[in-house]
């Protein structure tokens, strides 16, 4: 009886969390995915837009995540090392932190302090969470030099597929 109780409280648990692969891998952003509005370190305000403009001619990498999250802080090291091995594009963190006061421990706790942080002031459900299907963190994005998507949707740093589409951005 206690062997079956196990097997189902899994099988239950192991439902809720699992991640699904978007059906569709989006190529560009909604206008309201890109009026989302986030917050930087300093609490000022800013939209995706705003942000993807920024970077306009450069491959970037938009990594969401959040200092709660046991898979993102495991990552950790790997999105490090992406980092340090790309030393010609540019990153983005988008962190899911619950509060202002949550992330910006998170920054100091982490080592994220002097990257390119923003935090999601509305919550894990916006416009451009939804737009995006944002189902799970760590999540990461690579945005091509013309702000469009060229990789929709990695789970992992470590994902090969992150590092062959930059070098094909690259070339």
């Amino acid at each position: 009886m206690k062997r079956l109780l196990l097997l189902l409280m899994m099988g239950i648990f192991g439902l809720g969390c699992s991640q699904q692969t978007p059906k569709v891998l989006k190529t560009g952003f909604s206008k309201e995915a890109l009026a989302q509005k986030l917050e930087n370190e300093e609490g000022k305000t800013v939209t995706i837009q705003q942000i993807l403009d920024q970077h306009k001619g450069k491959v970037l990498v938009i990594d969401f995540w959040a200092g709660w999250c046991r898979d993102c802080l495991n990552a950790l090291p790997k999105a490090k090392e992406l980092e340090e091995n790309n030393k010609n594009i540019d990153f983005v963190f988008l962190s899911l932190d619950r509060s202002k006061e949550g992330f910006d421990r998170s920054l100091e706790r982490f080592e994220m302090k002097g990257k390119e942080n923003y935090w999601f002031s509305s919550g894990w459900k916006n416009d451009f969470n939804n737009y995006v299907d944002l189902n799970w963190i760590p999540r990461y994005m690579v945005i091509d030099q013309k702000s469009a998507i060229a990789k929709y949707y990695a789970i992992t740093p470590d994902d090969p597929e992150i590092q062959v589409t930059i070098n094909k951005l690259l070339k």
